[in-house]
């Protein structure tokens, strides 16, 4: 399975963005929530979902939205099941590093 995945350096900070290839420019939208898979922060590079993750390590901040993504991040006890968010049911989960 393919991701997109878009590594930035901010600071002192390593940001991943990641998001299954197939979510990429879609518009997700629950309730007062409206969440934007946009180019511009999840497109960077395509790569296996394998790879996306392994990258997690090596990064502060990660935001992750798919089945696949969030799926194998859960696999690798990386996010834990109950901090996911769906948005018309789309995992979406985030990890902050202090």
């Amino acid at each position: 399975m393919e991701v997109y995945l878009n590594l930035k350096k901010i600071g002192k900070n390593v940001l991943l963005a990641v998001c299954d290839s197939e979510l990429l420019g879609r518009t997700l939208k629950e309730g007062k929530i409206v969440f934007q898979v946009k180019d511009e922060f999840y497109k960077g590079r395509k790569a296996t979902v394998e790879e996306a993750v392994d990258m997690i390590n090596n990064s502060t901040i990660v935001n992750l939205v798919g089945e696949n993504c969030v799926g194998k991040a859960i696999a690798r006890g990386y996010v834990h099941p109950e901090a996911v968010l769906k948005i018309q049911g789309i995992p979406h989960a985030q990890i902050v590093k202090l």
